[in-house]
């Protein structure tokens, strides 16, 4: 079996050494060459047509965003960002440009500090080299806004006090690699809050997900926030689980509150979307949808046996949109899936089985 063959593209000698020792060190993977910049790195991809492209975002001459727009419009190789936490926000830009995935660089970049990032680098290059096909294709979402669902709440079901009698109280988001610009898509589509809460959790490491629950809610109706321990689940309101942690709810007074807990040794994904899953179940029952987006693994499929069990209803993207379509595949195995649909039909399914259109 022939080894899989990367580009690394980085402006730092340090990193571009660091990254290739760490790569190197993976017996299905060859560095086949590297650049400095962007103007570099498209020379190399022409010239050695690698399987995946390891990209830093600020570089002098030509920036990894302008490369990624070149590479998402002429060629088909899969980009894993490399960026400091400090450029959180831009991390997301190039998700939402084109890259799989991402790898969280220490600040302390001219240092051994580097090293730390082995484990997440290895996993998500061969998870992305086993999983993700030669050919594959990233599916193109629609400009912000050109979505959008504003379907008035309909007269039929106000009870007499005018107050909107909801079908759901709750919607649980799972997603992974390709979930970021996925979440923005559903979110982006509603142009009002209706009367039903939303939590999600999406693999992501610590430290990242406050400035993307904020990218998420500038461009949504709901009012969007990374979850702390203590906060209330509302209607209208979205909790993005903490990168690192997981994500739990009790209920304290008649109110359902979100718990924020470290993972276990048994938590391979984290946030765990099964750990989620399972607390909502116990607690919304049939007043629940879950609902599985793109993403490596089986993470998911555990929590909606539970949602199944307690009556919830279940929602998978389906291939045709799914950057991987291995979490989808998943839960839609188990059998307990009740709809499958693209990606830009989910948030219209939400609100055709809250029966609010």
């Amino acid at each position: 079996m022939s080894k899989a063959r990367v580009v690394v593209v980085d402006d730092s000698a340090f990193s571009r050494r660091t990254i290739t020792k760490i790569l190197e060190g993976i017996s299905d993977i060859e560095v086949v060459g590297f650049a400095a910049n962007g103007e570099e790195g498209i020379q190399k991809i022409i010239a050695l047509k690698p399987d995946l492209v390891t990209l830093d975002l600020e570089m002098p001459k030509m920036d990894g965003f302008t490369l990624l727009r070149i590479l998402t419009t002429r060629f088909s190789v899969p980009v894993i960002v490399i960026s400091a936490l400090s450029e959180a926000d831009k991390v997301f830009k190039a998700l939402e440009l084109g890259a799989l995935d991402f790898v969280a660089k220490p600040s302390s970049s001219a240092s051994t500090d580097l090293l730390q990032i082995r484990d997440d680098l290895e996993q998500k290059v061969l998870q992305i080299i086993n999983h993700i096909p030669k050919d594959f294709r990233r599916f193109s979402l629609p400009p912000s806004g050109e979505n959008r669902i504003s379907t008035p709440l309909p007269r039929r079901v106000r009870p007499p006090g005018g107050a909107r009698q909801a079908t759901i109280d709750l919607v649980a988001i799972g997603s992974s690699t390709g979930g970021p610009p996925a979440l923005q898509s559903i979110f982006s589509s509603f142009e009002q809050k209706y009367p039903f809460a939303v939590v999600v959790s999406q693999h992501m490491p610590a430290g990242f997900t406050r400035a993307f629950a904020d990218r998420l809610n500038r461009s949504s109706a709901f009012d969007i926030k990374e979850a702390e321990d203590g906060d209330p689940v509302l209607p209208g309101r979205v909790l993005i689980a903490p990168g690192g942690m997981n994500m739990i709810f009790e209920v304290c007074g008649g109110q359902v509150t979100a718990r924020i807990v470290p993972p276990t040794t048994a938590d391979r994904y984290v946030p765990s979307v099964d750990v989620m899953l399972e607390s909502c179940a116990g607690i919304y029952r049939k007043r629940m949808i879950s609902a599985i987006l793109t993403g490596m693994g089986n993470d998911g499929s555990k929590g909606v046996r539970a949602v199944h069990k307690q009556g919830g209803f279940v929602i998978a993207e389906s291939d045709e949109t799914a950057i991987v379509y291995g979490m989808p595949r998943e839960a839609v195995a188990t059998g307990l899936v009740d709809r499958v649909v693209p990606l830009h039909r989910v948030a219209r399914e939400i609100l055709i089985r809250g029966e609010f259109i």
